[in-house]
């Protein structure tokens, strides 16, 4: 009776001192949450006042001036919250971001300085054709960013100008025009925003950031002493500064010109995404601000920008596309000067499944895998005979337009598996065939395939399964 009393009496102050432990625990956990919290507030708080000081500043985001028919070309409803929830985002947006590379001579009243130099500088404008152009979809209901690279010498209709390439629309009409033009191109697509920056702008933003760590893919080299461009890149990895990025940023001169250019943006643009997008950028971004606002022209508010740069921070990276505008190079002879021609039914497909764009025309299908071009790039130096087991297994599973492709530059750990055209289930289902890899929605393969798998490391690993019919 004793000995089960003192067990009672055991378990009651085990109990009780169990109950006090947890209860210890429990108001530490309160406390702990209340000083995140806390602390969330305080950075909101802090951020909220330096970016007021951001907006109230002598030189505002907006610098082009818009008449009302030009600013009626972008959706102006509100597209982030209020107060303290001024960072979130509360819709769908379409930003159109443009890359100017402006001279002298792009502008009405070149700077008087410019004119004794034996070169032609890059000024700080807005004027002038635009370089790049992305049209970016930034979607909190799928949790989604898809970014679609628009070729500088594509073919188009400028209304009132005629048809000629589409970077000439900033030089024509600005931002308002600009957006008309990518807007009828993509099939009526709506674009809420724009956002312009120069190259001086783009050098400054990268530092300011810290740098970006890419490979680049092969050694580059060029010289332009009429513009003071030069660049001498070696390949391979390495931390690049705003200066050695504009390098890579800019150099066109090989066999694909704009377009491997568009591939190498979308490299370092991921790369950028990557290493910046987090929530210390965002906490920097007043300071980001400050350093490159003088070279960015855009409509969107400075609370925006935030919720922009906090819905990117939030967005899980196999959730970020890039694609690029379907079409094709102009052939010799075959019009005034060299252009990409848009594909129109594939823009469509690209728009309907990317950008929401209604389409009566189109009917859902599925590719047939005995049509879908499947490039081979290998990265990791081999025989190419060390990849007919991976092309026997994809002709077993129904592939049979398989093609091996120039080898890709960078040592990969992993295979990626790049729909080139978007086709992110095409591009699945090879996964799912191989059994390995990563799925990559972007357009840094073979531009004449709908799928690159550029072959990586643990192809090595699992090359036995395959030899052995195990797969």
């Amino acid at each position: 009776m004793t000995s089960q009393r003192t067990s009672a009496e055991n378990n009651k102050s085990a109990k009780t001192k169990s109950r006090g432990k947890n209860f210890r625990k429990s108001k530490s956990g309160r406390w702990l949450w209340f000083a995140v919290g806390m602390s969330g507030i305080a950075m909101v708080s802090g951020m909220a006042g330096a970016l007021l000081a951001v907006s109230w500043d002598s030189t505002p985001l907006q610098q082009a001036q818009l008449s009302a028919k030009e600013a009626a070309v972008f959706d102006g409803d509100r597209i982030s919250g209020n107060g303290f929830q001024f960072s979130q985002l509360t819709r769908p947006v379409n930003i159109l971001v443009m890359g100017m590379s402006v001279l002298p001579p792009d502008v009405q009243n070149p700077p008087s300085d410019s004119k004794g130099l034996r070169y032609l500088p890059q000024i700080n404008s807005f004027d002038g054709l635009a370089d790049v152009m992305l049209l970016i979809k930034f979607d909190p209901e799928t949790k989604k960013i898809v970014m679609l690279s628009i070729p500088r010498d594509t073919r188009t209709e400028i209304e009132g100008y005629g048809v000629k390439k589409i970077n000439a629309a900033n030089v024509d009409g600005g931002p308002a025009l600009t957006a008309k033009t990518a807007s009828n191109l993509l099939g009526g697509v709506g674009i809420d925003r724009y956002v312009r920056i120069n190259v001086l702008g783009v050098g400054k933003l990268i530092d300011a950031l810290g740098g970006v760590s890419v490979y680049v893919p092969k050694d580059m080299k060029y010289q332009d002493d009429s513009q003071h461009l030069y660049i001498n890149l070696k390949a391979g990895k390495q931390h690049l500064q705003g200066d050695q990025a504009l390098q890579l940023l800019r150099f066109r001169h090989d066999e694909l010109g704009d377009i491997g250019r568009i591939q190498r943006q979308q490299i370092v643009l991921r790369a950028l995404i990557e290493q910046s997008l987090n929530p210390t950028t965002l906490t920097q971004l007043p300071q980001i601000l400050n350093t490159v606002k003088e070279h960015i022209d855009t409509n969107l508010t400075v609370e925006e920008l935030v919720a922009l740069v906090g819905f990117g921070a939030r967005t899980n990276r196999s959730n970020m596309q890039m694609l690029m505008l379907p079409g094709r190079f102009s052939e010799n002879g075959e019009y005034d000067a060299s252009y990409w021609l848009p594909n129109k039914n594939a823009i469509t497909k690209v728009m309907t499944k990317n950008f929401g764009l209604e389409s009566a025309s189109l009917e859902s299908q599925t590719t047939e895998l005995a049509s879908l071009r499947v490039a081979i790039q290998d990265s990791t130096g081999g025989e190419r005979s060390q990849i007919r087991p991976l092309i026997r297994a994809l002709e077993k599973a129904g592939y049979r337009n398989i093609f091996i492709s120039k080898p890709w530059g960078e040592p990969l750990e992993t295979t990626h598996i790049v729909a080139q055209q978007g086709d992110s289930d095409s591009a699945e289902s090879i996964r799912n065939t191989l059994g390995f890899g990563e799925v990559r929605v972007e357009s840094t393969g073979n531009i004449g395939s709908d799928i690159s798998i550029q072959i990586g490391k643990d192809w090595l690993q699992n090359k036995g399964l395959f030899e052995t019919g195990n797969r």
